[in-house]
């Protein structure tokens, strides 16, 4: 969405009962801390076929008063999770593949992907679902290319995510692309979650491994932050975490999902996109800064991860005067 648009990006929920609370409600939750300007970056509007009570997991009801007429002012459209085994309601199908001709986003969180699936907005799309249903989703749509382990999926306009804390993952994706990393983060931290995650990271880790020294490698990540500007290896980081780097490779990615060196390259990553979008430095520079060696370097990293050259990635996020 442009930054000078008049209004702010409007964005649907449709609660699809029995609706899990938590997914119907973490979309409002983080996009209401967007703003740009003083003014509002979303709009989220819940709805419903029927407005009025509707079942929520939790066996209370909630009340909901927009129809599916908020489907088509959307720019964005998001099905939140239920129970996999429910019947979809054909409006909501209809709506949602009127959407996507319409060339709206659309997203599911959790099971949500069975009603994107269920309209035939999956088929020969990557997709994924909470864990526990990734067999129950392949099986009962084939033509779907599931993918099991990780915490969200975008496939061109459809995006789907895991359950619970991967819809979190998935709605500071949508605000990242939206208005770059830098007010995700910034919606992240004023969530108090953890800053953006990469969508290929593992939706289900193991429990992480008891450390010798009783401690988990939080402290040997916070290090690495603080020295994204400086060459680190392998033997750097199990170093600081009194560990042998073969012990800090299985036990970072029990903990993470990701390798040390996958890990520290996504963040690298994102400490530059940061300084495109929040400071006037050549990209030289940028790429220095953040640890990513040259300008070739930095422009090879956003061309796979954002499909933007620096210039351009500074021309569409960042509000500040071009660098001279």
């Amino acid at each position: 969405m442009p930054f000078d648009c008049p209004r702010p990006h409007r964005v649907a929920v449709i609660a699809w009962e029995p609706v899990s609370m938590f997914n119907l409600a973490v979309s409002e939750m983080l996009f209401a801390k967007v703003e740009v300007d003083g003014r509002p970056g979303y709009e989220v509007v819940l709805c419903t076929p029927d407005p009025g009570p509707i079942a929520t997991s939790a066996g209370a009801d909630l009340v909901i008063t927009h129809g599916l007429e908020a489907v088509r002012r959307a720019d964005t459209v998001i099905v939140a999770g239920t129970g996999a085994g429910e019947s979809p309601d054909q409006r909501v199908l209809d709506a949602l593949r009127e959407a996507v001709r319409a060339g709206k986003r659309v997203a599911s969180i959790c099971t949500g992907a069975f009603l994107l699936a269920e309209a035939g907005l999956l088929d020969g799309r990557q997709a994924t679902t909470y864990w526990t249903y990734t067999s129950e989703l392949a099986a009962r749509y084939p033509a779907v290319r599931i993918q099991p382990d990780v915490l969200f999926v975008q496939d061109g306009p459809v995006l789907t995510a895991g359950g619970y804390a991967a819809g979190i993952d998935l709605c500071l994706h949508i605000i990242r692309t939206d208005y770059g990393a830098a007010t995700a983060n910034t919606v992240a931290r004023l969530a108090l979650v953890a800053p953006v995650r990469p969508g290929g990271q593992a939706q289900f880790t193991q429990t992480p491994l008891p450390a010798e020294r009783g401690s988990s490698f939080a402290e040997t990540r916070a290090w690495v932050m603080t020295r994204l500007d400086q060459p680190l290896t392998l033997t750097d980081l199990a170093r600081h975490a009194a560990v042998s780097v073969r012990t800090l490779t299985r036990r970072f990615h029990a903990e993470t999902g990701l390798s040390p060196l996958q890990w520290l390259l996504h963040q690298r990553v994102e400490r530059a996109r940061e300084l495109l979008e929040t400071t006037t430095l050549p990209v030289d520079q940028v790429a220095r800064a953040s640890g990513l060696g040259t300008a070739d370097s930095l422009r090879g990293h956003l061309m796979r991860r954002v499909g933007l050259t620096p210039k351009d990635y500074r021309a569409t996020f960042s509000r500040l005067p071009a660098a001279v």
